[in-house]
């Protein structure tokens, strides 16, 4: 009984985003945005979110570095470190790292947000008003989104192979130049555009999730829950949408 219950909410849900996905496009396509509002919205995430993914980036390539540095001394290929970790970040632990630092963060906040104001009647003051809530709230930071986190997972790469860099030039001082070259070598287009895809597609799942969840509470208590629903959901999606996505690049770029 339960499992047939559970399998009956999981549908429910998967119908309920479907048609706020729905609504999200077509206030998307339907109205001219406001620049100021998304300004607005570019800086909270994408400005806000500088420093915490600056930090946990660059941990991220040092970590990466130590790992593969002590695989590599067994085979006398410490040259090879540069190469592995630019294509760990830029395919994979650079997109996930992000989009999960950003759904924490973000995420979380616009879930908040949105609940406090459903909870205060501010968005039964918008309809009042004939303001869309979806069109208000949104689709400016569904936009923002989409816009910050490719510019946050380049950011978060780059930093991730500088601090893969201080590894490798302290530990087995290997030279910046050779480094750098190498790490230009090992990447291919197709790794960059991965990348940059994935990050296009988690930014749009933590749009969805977090605005999704935001507009669900009916009380105070509500909000709380809804924020962890938020995060929880959105990593659980961020992980099987990189599933799916490395799946299919892997098959079709082979």
């Amino acid at each position: 009984m339960r499992i047939t219950k559970g399998i009956g909410e999981l549908f429910h849900y998967i119908g309920s985003v479907s048609f706020f996905i729905k609504n999200i496009f077509w206030w998307l396509f339907t109205k001219k945005r406001d620049l100021k509002s998304l300004v607005r919205e570019i800086t909270f995430i994408g400005v806000g979110s500088f420093p915490l993914v600056s930090l946990i980036a660059f941990f991220i390539g040092m970590i990466i570095a130590f790992q593969t540095a002590y695989q590599l001394q067994q085979f006398n290929s410490e040259i090879q470190l540069a190469s592995l970790v630019a294509l760990s970040l830029v395919r994979e632990l650079g997109p996930v790292i992000g989009a999960l630092i950003v759904a924490a963060r973000i995420g979380a906040s616009i879930t908040a947000g949105i609940g406090s104001m459903k909870i205060s009647e501010q968005v039964d003051a918008l309809e009042a008003l004939g303001v869309d809530p979806i069109d208000y709230l949104v689709v400016p930071k569904f936009i923002a989104l989409l816009i910050c986190m490719p510019i946050l997972i380049i950011y978060a790469d780059f930093l991730g192979i500088v601090g893969g860099y201080v590894i490798g030039s302290t530990k087995f001082a290997i030279p910046a130049g050779l480094y750098f070259r190498m790490t230009l070598d090992a990447l291919r287009f197709k790794d960059i555009l991965s990348g940059l895809a994935k990050s296009v597609c988690f930014g749009s799942v933590i749009a969805f999730i977090s605005c999704y969840e935001g507009f669900r509470p009916f009380s105070s208590t509500d909000v709380s829950h809804s924020v962890t629903h938020s995060v929880v959901r959105s990593f659980i999606l961020i992980i099987i949408v990189d599933c799916i996505l490395t799946a299919l690049f892997y098959f079709t770029w082979i």
